[in-house]
């Protein structure tokens, strides 16, 4: 029987035996349910041909339990230009040029579809391959590091499963009444615009600039477990068109960033390799998505996976000049050999998945590549340092006053610079 991952590589031998037959089809869509079951979609003009039924018991034969029966397994649409691109389909392989995939997930996020880059204002997204590495502290104090220098600062929390950052930036006192789980939920019944007023507060922190911020969920969370089982959801309009959570989330942040005029929007992620993470990489159109690393086996590996899907499904190209490693946590004792170590992982990690196989610092057209020591790479990993005083911070608020600039300068001051050169790079733009 065959198993899920040995489904492309079976479906790409059939396709090599009848490559003449898989040729005369013209484009050929492979659909890859829920379930993880194929069938076959292609042009209503080639209903009848008699290699197309052999073609459909060979790859049930060769998949099975991963493909429909044969005689189910093949369907036909009047336009298949049309839908290629309503299903967000992507190539199947480079091999194979008039073959796509479209792999149906639960949620509908699709780490393989990179939405174009915001104009204004600039989006930056602070990830991790797992948590307590100190993300969401470093986005609170870059927020108040931004604000100080007069800036107009959104921070948005997202990772709605784990959520705190309002209790970093807000006292209890001045937080809103919804959030962005309010909003989801009530947008799937055109009930939207009665929280959106409602769902920003303004921190006090700041001196110069402004902090903005859009918690998860309001001062009282309510029912926040069954609202945050409904706001996955698409949202289907009257005239039936559906319309996946992604975009409705995108639509949101384009609302408040109109309402608010922020600078720039600073976006706390759900960690890890799911669909609701990669919302916030792919379909939010980031300038720069801070990839927080520690060095260890979890890290590269998580970072490993992620990139080699997109290598797979085509777009590495897309994302991979709005990446930047960020060192997290960076240990007090043994700091040299420790970055050392860090940015040679990096670097192995990066060159092989994400650079060109050019010549290390050269450009060649659209082609890519970085030297090792080449301290402008995005594998350079811009630091965040280990400090007692802010691991063991439980709240932002009301703190940030007390501490000294100098040591958030000597804990941040990596990642503050790297994140004012990439505003001032969007100003100047």
């Amino acid at each position: 029987m065959t198993t899920f991952d040995e489904i492309l590589p079976k479906l790409t031998e059939i396709f090599e035996r009848r490559r003449e037959n898989i040729r005369e089809l013209g484009h050929i869509v492979v659909n890859r349910d829920l379930n993880g079951r194929i069938c076959l979609v292609m042009s209503e003009a080639h209903r009848g041909k008699e290699y197309i039924e052999r073609l459909a018991e060979e790859i049930h034969d060769g998949l099975q339990p991963h493909a429909f029966p044969a005689e189910r397994l093949v369907l036909f649409e009047e336009d298949i230009e049309r839908f290629i691109e309503k299903e967000r389909a992507f190539p199947f392989s480079d091999d194979i040029e008039n073959v796509f995939i479209v792999d149906r997930l639960a949620l509908e996020g699709d780490w393989g579809e990179i939405a174009t880059e915001t104009t204004k204002p600039p989006r930056i997204v602070f990830y991790s391959m797992k948590g307590g590495v100190g993300r969401s502290t470093a986005l609170a104090v870059t927020a108040w590091s931004l604000a100080e220098r007069g800036h107009r600062v959104m921070a948005l929390d997202l990772d709605l499963e784990s959520p705190g950052l309002s209790t970093s930036l807000l006292p209890k006192d001045r937080r809103p009444s919804f959030g962005v789980t309010d909003w989801l939920v009530e947008d799937l019944v055109d009930n939207g615009d009665a929280v959106l007023d409602s769902m920003v507060a303004t921190s006090d922190l700041s001196r110069n600039g402004e902090i903005l911020v859009m918690p998860a969920h309001g001062a009282d969370p309510g029912e926040y477990v069954s609202k945050l089982g409904r706001i996955w959801m698409p949202k289907v309009t009257r005239d039936g068109e559906r319309e996946p959570w992604f975009r409705r989330l995108d639509r949101l942040s384009k609302a408040l960033e109109e309402k608010w005029k922020p600078d720039v929007v600073l976006i706390d992620s759900r960690a890890g390799i799911d669909e609701v993470a990669s919302t916030c990489l792919t379909d939010l159109g980031a300038s720069l998505v801070l990839l927080f690393a520690v060095d260890g086996d979890q890290t590269w590996s998580g970072y490993r996976i992620l990139f080699q899907h997109w290598k797979r499904v085509g777009v590495v190209r897309q994302v991979r000049e709005q990446l930047q490693l960020v060192g997290a946590m960076i240990p007090e004792t043994g700091t040299l050999d420790y970055l050392q170590g860090l940015r040679e992982r990096a670097w192995d990690l990066f060159s092989e998945e994400l650079y060109d196989e050019i010549p290390p610092g050269n450009s060649e057209g659209d082609l890519w590549s970085f030297d090792l020591a080449d301290e402008t790479a995005p594998h350079w990993p811009w630091r965040v340092n280990w400090h007692r005083g802010f691991a063991a911070l439980r709240s932002m608020h009301g703190r940030l006053h007390e501490i000294d600039v100098t040591m958030v300068t000597a804990v941040f001051g990596d990642l503050l610079e790297g994140v004012v050169s990439t505003i001032d790079k969007e100003d100047a733009s």
